[in-house]
């Protein structure tokens, strides 16, 4: 079995959107929502604590990578763990930084956590989060956001 820092992240195919488009911050939050909402992951109302999470505290997380997720209080909207990934070519305003992909996040109980732990070991390398600003295909994102097998747990 894996261990819990290397496991794989729970980011289903049909969750990746390679060439998204959004007018601002609000509506792709929104977008990263309704993908969650598809794929079974959260109900309705989870994009809607994507969105409190966001006025409360930028989920901004630098190399053009935004992560919005909802709130403690949100939880119960969440069915499974899981991810999103929105590629945004033309990029978003993102409270004067210029996005161009967002994971979402939806977790129950802790999980926001350990997954905000693997998705930062993963995207402050440079050259990862570079490769990630660039795929165009879904397997591509994948593979960038699937841990190395010989990076040590600790």
């Amino acid at each position: 079995m894996a261990d819990r820092a290397t496991a794989p992240l729970p980011l289903d195919p049909r969750a990746v959107r390679t060439a998204a488009a959004a007018t601002d911050l609000e509506d792709a939050i929104r977008q990263c929502g309704a993908v969650l909402q598809e794929v079974g992951a959260v109900d309705g109302t989870y994009a809607e604590a994507m969105l409190e999470r966001e006025r409360s505290i930028s989920t901004y997380v630098g190399e053009g990578v935004a992560i919005p997720h909802g709130t403690l209080e949100s939880k119960e909207a969440v069915r499974h763990d899981a991810l999103c990934v929105l590629r945004f070519p033309e990029g978003v305003d993102w409270h004067g930084e210029r996005v161009t992909v967002c994971v979402g996040i939806a977790a129950r109980g802790g999980g926001h956590m350990r997954l905000l732990s693997s998705l930062a070991r993963i995207l402050l390398d440079p050259d990862r989060a570079a490769a990630l600003r660039a795929a165009t295909e879904v397997d591509e994102v994948i593979g960038l956001l699937r841990p190395d097998e010989e990076e040590d747990p600790e």
